[in-house]
C-alpha cells in the first residue's frame, strides 16, 4: 500500500490535504515517500502505515504582534506533534516566512524516526511562526516569541513537548518561551525548552551539537583519511559554519561556502575562522576578499570529496542531481535532497548520509540537556561530549550495516530502523480503547 493524501479536502485544512508544490508541500510529500518506502521494507500493514503517516496533532494559531510604530500585523503560527508513542514530543521552532503547515508537519515526522533512529525517548515535534525575524525589532520579536507561546502553551512542557532552536531562533528565543511558560506555572521550568543559556539550563557542548554529528557521521562515511579532503558547505550558519570548523579540524580542506547573500571559492582552502569574522563583520559571504565569487548552483555541483548541505529543504532535486560530482553527501539541513535527487545519486555512487542521522546530534545533546535539568544536575562539556558522539556512531554504525545487509541507501536503512522502532512501541502500547 503506498501512502497518499486524501482525494477530498475537508473542511478543516489538514497537513495531508493536497495543495500547489509549496517548499512545504514537497518536504511533506518526501518525508510519506520515505516512510512508505520504509512501510515496504517492514511489511507494515494498511492501519499502522496510516497511523504513521497522521500526525496526533497539528495546532494552527493567530499571533497577534504590536509593530513599534504602533501597528498591529497577524502572523500564523503553528506546532505539529508527530507521534508520542516512545515518549514526550521533540522538535525546534523556527521563524521564517516561508514556514506553513505542511512543512512543519514534515519536520516533525522526521523528527520522530530522527529520535527512535540514535535511540532517545522522545516523540517528534515541530513549530514555526510565519515570519522573518530580520524585519522584527528586538522588542517586537520578543513579543512574537511570548504571544506564540502562549497560543501553543496547553500542548507544551517538560513531560508533553519541549521545543528547541532551528531557523531564525537562538537560544535568546528559548530563554523568552522558558520565561513565559515558567510565569503561567509560577515557578521556573528550566526543562520546557533546551538550546537554552548556559544561566538558564543550558547543557554545555549544545550549541555546536547538529554541526558536531555532521562532523562525525562524515569521518564515519569517508574512506581513508580526511586530512586533504574538499569539502563544500551550503549554508554557512549555525549549523553550516561550525561543521565546516570541525571538518577543517580534523585535517579536510573547506573549498567553498554559501549563504543568503552569495557563495564564494577557494580551491586552495578558506580560512575558517577569518571568513566567520568577515560574515560576523559584515553580514554575510558576499564579497569575502580571500576568495572568488561562485553561484548557488555552481557550489552544488562543485568536484569536491564532501558536500554539506545545510540551509533548507529541496535544494537538490531531479534538475540538479546529475551534474553533483560530490562523492560524498551529509546532510546537515532537513529534507535537503528529493526523493527524484536520491534515485539519480545512488544510481551515480554517490554516498548520501541522510538528515535523519547526519544532524541527529541537536537533539541527542537536547536530550542530554533535558535529563539534566530534570535531575537538576549537570555534565561536563568532555562528559557531552563522549555520550554524543558514542550515540552518533553507534547509529551510523547500524545504519551502514542494515544497508550492506540489505542492499538499500543509508537513508532507507536509517528510516527502516527508526520507522521500526516506533511501529514496534505500537504494537507494544496497542491502541486504546
Amino acid at each position: 500500500m503506498s501512502i497518499t493524501v486524501p482525494s477530498t479536502t475537508p473542511a478543516t485544512p489538514s497537513p495531508l490535504t493536497p495543495s500547489p508544490l509549496t517548499p512545504g508541500r514537497q518536504a511533506l510529500d518526501s518525508a510519506l515517500f520515505q516512510l512508505d518506502q520504509a512501510a515496504d521494507q517492514l511489511g507494515l500493514d494498511d492501519g499502522l502505515r496510516t497511523m504513521l503517516a497522521t500526525p496526533r496533532r497539528s495546532l494552527t494559531v493567530a499571533v497577534p504582534v504590536r509593530r513599534e510604530d504602533g501597528r498591529m500585523d497577524v502572523v500564523q503560527g503553528f506546532r505539529v506533534q508527530h507521534n508520542i508513542t516512545r515518549g514526550p514530543a521533540k522538535g525546534g521552532i523556527r521563524f521564517h516566512p516561508s514556514t506553513d503547515l505542511h512543512e512543519v508537519t514534515a519536520l516533525a515526522m522526521w523528527m520522530t524516526w530522527k529520535c527512535a533512529l540514535v535511540g532517545i525517548p522522545y516523540g517528534g515535534a515541530k513549530g514555526g511562526v510565519a515570519v522573518d525575524p530580520a524585519s522584527l525589532t528586538p522588542r517586537e520579536l520578543e513579543r512574537v516569541t511570548r504571544r506564540y507561546v502562549n497560543e501553543i502553551l496547553p500542548i507544551i512542557g517538560p513531560e508533553k513537548d519541549i521545543p528547541a532552536p532551528d531557523v531564525g531562533t537562538d537560544e535568546q528565543t528559548m530563554a523568552w518561551i522558558m520565561d513565559t511558560y515558567s510565569v503561567n506555572a509560577g515557578y521556573s521550568v528550566p526543562g520546557v525548552v533546551t538550546g537554552k543559556p548556559m544561566t538558564l539550563g543550558g547543557s554545555l557542548g549544545r550549541a555546536g551539537a547538529t554541526s558536531r554529528g555532521v562532523q562525525i557521521s562524515a569521518l564515519r562515511a569517508l574512506p581513508g583519511s580526511p586530512e586533504g579532503r574538499t569539502v563544500a558547505v551550503q549554508g554557512f550558519g549555525k549549523v553550516g559554519a561550525p561543521a565546516a570548523r570541525y571538518l577543517a579540524d580534523a585535517g579536510c580542506r573547506v573549498v567553498a561556502v554559501s549563504d543568503v547573500t552569495g557563495a564564494v571559492v577557494n580551491l586552495s582552502g578558506l580560512d575558517v575562522d577569518d571568513l566567520r569574522a568577515w560574515v560576523e563583520e559584515t553580514g554575510g559571504v558576499y564579497g569575502y576578499r580571500h576568495a572568488d565569487a561562485l553561484s548557488h548552483a555552481d557550489l552544488l555541483e562543485l568536484d569536491v570529496d564532501i558536500l554539506v548541505p545545510a540551509a533548507l529543504e529541496g535544494v537538490i532535486t531531479e534538475e540538479n542531481a546529475p551534474r553533483i560530482r560530490a562523492r560524498l553527501i551529509v546532510e546537515g539541513a532537513n529534507g535537503p535532497t528529493t526523493p527524484g535527487a536520491d534515485r539519480i545519486l545512488a544510481d551515480a555512487g554517490t554516498t548520501v548520509v541522510p538528515d535523519i542521522l547526519a544532524n541527529a546530534g541537536g537533539v541527542i545533546v537536547s536530550y542530554l540537556e533535558w535529563v539534566q535539568n530534570t535531575q537538576a544536575y549537570s555534565w561536563s562539556a568532555g562528559e557531552v561530549e563522549v555520550k554524543l558522539r558514542d550515540l552518533m556512531e553507534q547509529s551510523y554504525d547500524a545504519v551502514a550495516a542494515l544497508s550492506a545487509e540489505r542492499g538499500i541507501t543509508l537513508r532507507q536503512a536509517a528510516h527502516v530502523i527508526g520507522v521500526g522502532r516506533v511501529a514496534e512501541a505500537h504494537r507494544l502500547r496497542g491502541l486504546y480503547p
